[in-house]
């Protein structure tokens, strides 16, 4: 099945990107800010702007925002 070759470096990008993360040093402290900061928005959001797709869609991309800013430090610490 196997059709091309990877080259190391994907190899540990691939295992690093798919692996648990332990949260270590202030990491729970910064995600927590992160999503405290975010829910404000997200409420302001919907506070501010009637119920539509696009509503959604903000909430959407908002969540995932937080999401990768949240594997950034996962990821990369």
């Amino acid at each position: 099945m196997e059709k091309y070759e990877m080259s190391r470096q994907t190899v540990e990008k691939l295992e690093n990107n798919f692996m648990y993360h332990t949260p270590k040093d202030d990491q729970m402290e910064r995600y927590k800010f992160l999503r405290d900061e975010a829910k404000k928005l997200a409420f302001n959001i919907v506070r501010s702007t009637p119920i539509s797709r696009e509503q959604s869609l903000a909430l959407t991309n908002l969540e995932e925002a937080i999401f990768w800013a949240n594997a950034a430090i996962a990821r990369n610490e």
